[in-house]
């Protein structure tokens, strides 16, 4: 005969009164969302006023304190029409975008950040380079024409309602997928939706060499990437005599030029493997320029680095290379490269892609039904230039956005190339788009530089030191070259004032730089986008007014 304990038939109500309600919840949210793309596509478009009235109320709200695990949690909802799971630039451009198409949405923001969001930008360009000591605390910073402002605000001024929107600081645990909804396990709350997006980041990489050199060397290895990491560097270089950064690309020759100009009598190291700054990036003419600039800023450069082992000896960090070269040092900045969060992949029934890495989606950013992913881990289907992923600023702006409009039911895909952009420093600076690799074929064209040819000259004329905010919106009118004769092309020999380079697949512009060019992104967007052949590509220079005084 069987027995029935009273408390496990308690269990088992309370779990059949779990699914029912759940599943009364995810079928109610289905008629609501049906309903809701029925609406928004009969709804006339929105003026950018009420757009931009819609959008102030989408912005979060301030962090709340630690929240326990095992704490009631009042304030979160049991379901929520949109998830957006990662708190940083792609997450509330995709929250905005979703709120200007469907204002009446609940938005549930999920992130493991203790901070608000902010932008990451000036964090290894003008904080470095502010007055105020108190910089880094404050995240208050003086943009190269002199305006202050500060990374968090632009993001996280609360407004006055906030009726829909909700951001919660929670443990993310897992995702599991079932019958087309979705359950998210945040430690004890269970939640329920129907649209999701991924916008969460990534780890900074750091060398494998480094990992397996012990405490000794790791508690003396800086991976940055957030605030607290430039506010841990900035005090390390205070307090250290050398600083020695692995890592050639942005990231890296960046903060080896904030950290060179110091009045500290601090030594800067800045080592990596190829034979000039940004190796991978610029062709070898201008990647040897850029090192001979990055070395009049007081940087020691150590060239075709390839280090073999890190060790702790006499108070000095000692990084040995394969070549038989050793350098001692007191503290290392690893600058190289960003490793894409993919640790849902298995629960959520996502795929990984084996090349680029991040997850991988299609031209709409959508990776299965009602999941989209945006942002530094999404690698997408570039319908002009083929499959990338891509790890900047402006794309984060640009995805989220397009996750975004997609999960409201706009079904775009990706055209809109994003750009990125580098500063070494108020006076040199470029910026690029598309595929700029230096292992394709290049060309460029450069004229004499006058003093408006600068990153601070380009700030004052936008207002704004986030150049991606003043370009990505533009639009190239009728292109129109330059009608006077331009002077002889820059030998190499010279300095490389302003141009603009060229970058070749099929003899099809694929990636343009802008070298002290500002304000011309637009042009260099339609040249992508139209992928035309061209014969000359001195004439399409022009387009550029790289010659004008």
């Amino acid at each position: 005969m069987m027995t029935f304990r009273f408390a496990e038939f308690n269990v088992i109500v309370v779990y059949l009164f779990v699914c029912l309600k759940a599943y009364h919840t995810v079928s109610g949210d289905k008629e609501r969302y049906n309903e809701r793309m029925i609406d928004i596509a009969n709804r006339p478009k929105q003026g950018p006023q009420a757009a931009e009235a819609v959008t102030a109320v989408s912005e979060p709200a301030p962090a709340a304190e630690p929240v326990e695990s095992n704490a009631a949690h009042s304030g979160v909802p049991e379901h929520a029409h949109y998830l957006l799971i990662g708190g940083g630039t792609a997450s509330f451009a995709a929250a905005r975008s979703i709120r200007a198409r469907d204002p009446g949405a609940r938005v549930l923001i999920v992130t493991e950040a203790s901070e608000l969001p902010y932008m990451r930008p000036p964090l290894s360009k003008e904080l470095w380079f502010s007055d105020d000591p108190k910089a880094t605390e404050t995240l208050h910073f003086k943009q190269w024409n002199g305006k202050e402002r500060r990374c968090v605000s632009e993001y996280s001024r609360p407004p006055k309602t906030r009726p829909h929107t909700l951001t919660c600081w929670l443990c993310f645990r897992q995702l599991l997928q079932n019958s087309g909804f979705f359950w998210v396990d945040f430690c004890d709350i269970y939640l329920f939706m129907l649209v999701l997006v991924f916008t969460s980041s990534g780890v900074p990489r750091n060398l494998q060499v480094i990992d397996r050199a012990g405490e000794e060397v790791t508690k003396r290895t800086t991976l940055f990437r957030k605030i607290e990491d430039l506010r841990s560097l900035e005090k390390i270089s205070r307090e250290v005599k050398s600083i020695t950064i692995i890592g050639g690309g942005f990231l890296g020759s960046e903060l080896a030029c904030a950290l060179g100009p110091t009045d500290l009598g601090l030594e800067v190291i800045q080592m990596f493997p190829e034979k000039g700054n940004m190796g991978k990036v610029l062709p070898e003419y201008l990647s040897n320029w850029t090192t001979e600039k990055v070395r009049k800023e007081g940087v020691n450069i150590i060239m075709d680095a390839v280090v073999k082992n890190v060790s702790y000896k006499n108070d000095k960090l000692e990084i040995k290379l394969k070549d038989g070269r050793l350098i001692k040092t007191d503290h290392i900045v690893a600058a190289v490269g960003l490793e894409p969060s993919v640790e849902l992949a298995k629960s959520a029934g996502l795929e990984v892609d084996s090349d680029f890495g991040g997850y991988r989606v299609n031209a709409e950013l959508q990776a299965r039904a009602n999941i989209w992913v945006a942002g530094d881990a999404a690698c997408f289907y570039d319908i002009k230039l083929g499959r990338r992923r891509v790890e900047h600023h402006d794309h984060a702006v640009v995805s989220g956005r397009l996750a975004g409009e997609n999960m409201t039911g706009a079904s775009k895909p990706y055209w809109h190339q994003s750009m990125f952009w580098s500063d070494l420093g108020p006076d040199v600076g470029y910026e690029a788009i598309g595929i700029v690799d230096s292992s394709l074929p290049t060309v460029g064209v450069f004229a004499k530089a006058t003093a408006k040819d600068t990153p601070k000259a380009a700030t004052e004329q936008s207002g704004t030191g986030i150049r991606s905010e003043s370009e990505t919106e533009a639009v190239a009118g009728t292109l129109k070259a330059e009608t006077t004769a331009p002077p002889p092309p820059i030998q190499q020999k010279e300095d490389y004032g302003k141009g603009v380079i060229f970058y070749l697949r099929d003899n099809v512009v694929v990636g343009i730089v802008l070298w002290n060019v500002f304000n011309r992104m637009p042009i260099a967007r339609k040249i992508i986008k139209d992928g035309e052949q061209h014969a000359d590509l001195n004439e399409v220079a022009k387009l550029f007014n790289i010659h004008e005084d």
